[in-house]
């Protein structure tokens, strides 16, 4: 173990000297995709939840079912950094330049990381929700874990650590509860609340109801005149 943590300590201190010789233009961007990555994942949840509305009950509950999922590993890893009282690199690394955002303060605990176990659980949790999004949403947690690392304020492995119990917990928590979501969803969407049939989404429209709406359509449609012969 204290192995690992020593290649941990050298692999900050590499990173970090690495951040300090980039432009300040790229220093700029690590600093401000650290907070834009969980914007960009929350547009993400509001567009798989609105391509859902008529899909099946299925598909809407993964849909509701990703941001819970993501915030019940924010909540699990916050839990677990309470626990561990890891000291930040930006303060425990002897040697270390200084970060490039200020450092958290005294009694905000390095391990695991928050943005990465959110990063983690978002990402998959997508991908378990919406088809082929995974060569989207894996690259993003990725860089926001590194991110984490290249501007100070936390240990590769607080990033690794964060990143996979996001996952672990977004897919045990979807798995979970998938079927009764799936079941509220149906409920929901045979509701008298046009408010809740708007939330849930009406599905995907059954193919006797398709034929009989494309029959009443051509049925108003107006008939060509003919011309006498």
């Amino acid at each position: 173990m204290d192995n690992l943590l020593d290649l941990s300590d050298r692999l900050y201190l590499d990173v970090a000297d690495f951040a300090h010789s980039t432009p300040h233009w790229f220093q700029w961007l690590a600093e401000v995709w650290t907070e834009l990555g969980l914007l960009l994942f929350g547009a993400l949840f509001l567009a798989g939840w609105w391509r859902s509305r008529d899909r099946s009950g299925e598909a809407m509950a993964l849909a509701l079912l990703a941001p819970l999922a993501t915030a019940f590993g924010y909540v699990v890893s916050e839990g677990l950094k309470s626990l561990i009282d890891e000291e930040r690199p930006c303060r425990a690394v002897v040697g270390a330049p200084a970060p490039l955002v200020d450092c958290p303060v005294y009694g905000d605990w390095s391990f695991p990381s928050n943005h990465s176990a959110i990063a983690g659980a978002a990402a998959l949790a997508l991908a378990l929700s919406w088809r082929g999004m995974a060569w989207l949403t894996v690259p993003m947690a990725l860089l926001m874990a590194f991110s984490r690392v290249f501007v100070g304020v936390h240990y590769p492995h607080d990033v690794t650590a964060g990143l996979l119990l996001g996952a672990l917990i977004a897919v045990l928590f979807m798995k979970a509860a998938r079927r009764p979501t799936r079941s509220l969803v149906d409920t929901a969407r045979s509701s008298r609340s046009s408010a809740v049939v708007w939330c849930a989404g009406r599905g995907p429209v059954a193919p006797a109801h398709a034929a009989a709406h494309a029959s009443a359509h051509s049925a108003r449609r107006p008939r060509a005149r003919h011309g006498a012969h």
